[in-house]
């Protein structure tokens, strides 16, 4: 394999934090800025022998250009294979997941999340270690001190390689392999064995309407596998799913702002569907959204927060709530099957009154009621929308 080190001057702006380096892609489009980022990263490391490195990211633009650059400098730097999602379409939890499925000495994860894209857009790249989580502050501090001083990086001399077919490119004599890998398929595989994919399917067959709002990034082809091919949508509930480096001129951060069409599908009144859902440009962040309402960000997590269950192999995963379990006081909107997941004690922590846990999210339609938790002393949230109640542990009933 021939390697090549060229010489190189420091940048001064290269400190990463847990979200990676993010800045202007006319920024990364600098003399080396890339090139110096990505071997601060790959010195600060010990690569071992018949290392795997997985790479891709949410599709913005320079992803493309990004991942030839890291791929062939991955081969300078002691890795032997690079794992790549199909056409470098791989969602930040897909990512993790790749990681640990394939046991890779971590990865690559390229995306500014919710920032806009395009030529003046911006750009991210960031190092996920062996647990899939994102690089500790001991290894960003280590990347940002080495790229204060670096003279030099390592690139491998070959061809560009094709990431829109999978299969495996040998090169350097087999000394080296790129693999295209169907990271979607890898990620749906997990979300079936998590997930009551039976139960669901029946949800969505009995007439229960959802719409979900990919906003042109990295989750369409994840929402068209899952929702589509395995849980039999119909495909007119999935929006913005063909991913675009520009986001279709959108900013893929899912809000009331920027999700407006979503929005207002689901503030039809009658004709709403009964769930909705956005998500962000690498796919870690959500919006949700009820039949004429919206949930709070806190809420959504008190909800998944709320109930948990074991299958036969010990992984948690979600089941229906049946409603002689709910011990929440609820508005006289009637309850939607939410398909989340059966109560556990676990999420009593966040209570400030001792022995009570949190209930499923209730509907305020009062335009000038302040969410807030029940036993709290400080009132929380926006106006209007959802309430999480703190419920007695104890089977009191509807109250």
């Amino acid at each position: 394999m021939n390697i090549i080190s060229l010489p190189t001057r420091p940048y001064d702006d290269q400190k990463p934090g847990t979200s990676g380096l993010r800045k202007k892609v006319s920024v990364f489009q600098q003399t080396a800025y890339l090139e110096n980022f990505v071997q601060s990263i790959f010195d600060t490391l010990t690569v071992p022998a018949g290392a795997t490195l997985a790479l891709g990211g949410d599709g913005r633009y320079y992803n493309r250009t990004a991942i030839q650059t890291i791929i062939k400098m991955a081969a300078a730097n002691g890795f032997a294979r690079v794992l790549v999602g199909q056409a470098g379409i791989l969602s930040t939890p897909a990512s993790s997941h790749v990681i640990r499925k394939y046991q890779t000495f971590g990865g690559m994860v390229l995306s500014a999340s919710h920032n806009q894209g395009g030529p003046q857009g911006d750009f991210g790249i960031k190092y996920n270690v062996g647990n899939g989580g994102p690089a500790t502050e001991k290894i960003t501090d280590a990347v940002y001190a080495k790229s204060k001083t670096i003279s030099q990086y390592k690139i491998a001399d070959f061809a560009d390689v094709d990431i829109d077919h999978l299969g495996i490119t040998l090169l350097a004599g087999g000394q080296f392999c790129v693999e295209v890998i169907d990271a979607v398929q890898d990620y749906a595989d997990l979300m079936e064995s998590l997930f009551d994919f039976p139960a669901i399917r029946a949800l969505l067959k009995s007439g229960f309407s959802m719409q979900f709002d990919a906003m042109h990034a990295v989750t369409g082809p994840y929402a068209q596998e899952l929702f589509v091919r395995r849980l039999g949508a119909p495909a007119s509930s999935l929006m913005n799913c063909q991913p675009s480096e520009d986001f279709n001129g959108g900013h893929p951060d899912p809000n009331l702002t920027y999700a407006e069409d979503l929005v207002k599908i689901m503030y039809a009144g009658a004709s709403a569907p009964d769930f909705g859902a956005a998500s962000d440009g690498d796919g870690d962040r959500n919006m949700i959204l009820g039949k004429n309402f919206f949930v709070t960000p806190s809420d959504s997590l008190a909800v998944l927060a709320d109930v948990t269950a074991t299958n036969s192999l010990g992984v948690r995963r979600p089941v229906f709530t049946p409603s002689s379990q709910i011990t929440a006081r609820r508005s006289s909107t009637p309850p939607q099957p939410l398909g989340i997941l059966l109560k556990s004690s676990l999420p009593a922590a966040f209570c400030a009154a001792q022995k009570v846990q949190w209930s499923v999210a209730v509907v305020c339609r009062l335009p000038l009621c302040r969410p807030r938790h029940r036993n709290s002393l400080l009132p929380l949230g926006r106006k209007g929308g959802l309430i999480t109640w703190a419920a007695a542990v104890a089977k009191s009933g509807w109250r």
